[in-house]
């Protein structure tokens, strides 16, 4: 099988950014969502960040014209019947997932392949809502997604072997670089960060040291380019919440226990750069210590 139209459904954030690596491959792009408003959004999106390349000299007008002549917008999943892969990247919801692979999985052929991009929920329990779960893969972008080199490509239980092969080498054809993970809640960078940034939650719970002293000495300690708490604000920490109901629903392990101060933050509204605070507030591109937090 030769992989040469792509299905993304979800034009946000990751989706938009995926469609765009997609389009700068070469392959020919079709970007769904739920109406008008999203896709226009998702399209801007992604010419936005191919004139900012141009202007950076990393790429040129023509290549950029070529990538948006690939793209194609719509709000009508049966269009989804004509691609090779349909790559998921909706809310990390897995009722909201499975829904859309049950309407996929009536609409297909049975041999188009079904990648999801979630970050955290098991590949097997999204793959038994469809009846191709071994056509069926994890295919893990990370934020964002035009920059960020990494895809863990996480088989299910019934994964085929041809599959994973596929999706490996479209990653690849993608300028991306692979590593195959079993599946499992929180995959394997999930797994590992969340461990980290959930400490570094109890080291500021229990007053060892500060919020901007955390991500610093993270930061100049373990060279990270981003602290934990930044990061955090970049993902959106209702993402970041919600990855970390998912590891505990699935281990009910007392490790994975999500902070509680984390829960107030996004029960409060303040979900990040998103929404102006965060554990830091932003006034445009400008970070500040916040000074309201009862910590």
């Amino acid at each position: 099988m030769n992989v040469q139209r792509i299905m993304v459904a979800g034009a946000g954030f990751m989706g938009s950014g995926i469609a765009q690596v997609a389009l700068q491959a070469g392959y020919s792009v079709i970007l769904r969502d739920l109406n008008d408003e999203l896709v226009a959004k998702g399209r801007a999106s992604i010419q936005k960040n191919l004139e900012k390349r141009v202007a950076k000299g990393k790429l040129t007008a023509e290549k950029m014209g070529a990538c948006l002549s690939l793209l194609e917008t719509t709000t009508d999943l049966n269009k989804a019947k004509d691609v090779d892969v349909v790559v998921e990247s909706v809310i990390e919801n897995a009722e909201i997932k499975k829904g859309l692979f049950k309407e996929l999985d009536e609409i297909c052929p049975p041999g188009i392949i079904f990648a999801t991009n979630t970050s955290s929920i098991p590949i097997t329990e999204l793959a038994a809502a469809t009846k191709r779960p071994d056509r069926f893969i994890g295919m893990h972008f990370f934020s964002p997604a035009p920059v960020m080199k990494l895809v863990e490509v996480i088989n299910g239980l019934k994964t085929s072997k041809e599959v994973t092969q596929l999706i490996i080498e479209t990653a690849r054809n993608f300028g991306k670089e692979p590593v195959v993970v079993k599946d499992g809640p929180g995959f394997l960078v999930n797994r590992i960060n969340n461990a980290l940034r959930l400490e570094a939650y109890k080291c500021l719970e229990e007053g060892v040291a500060s919020i901007e002293d955390i991500d610093k000495a993270m930061k100049l300690g373990l060279g990270h380019p981003m602290g934990p708490f930044e990061l955090a604000d970049f993902v959106g920490l209702d993402v970041g919440y919600g990855l970390l109901e998912t590891m505990w629903g699935n281990f009910r392990d007392p490790k994975w226990r999500p902070s509680l101060l984390l829960k107030k933050l996004v029960l409060s509204g303040d979900l990040g750069r998103k929404t102006g605070k965060g554990w830091y507030e932003y006034e445009g591109k400008e970070k500040k210590v916040r000074k309201d937090l009862n910590l």
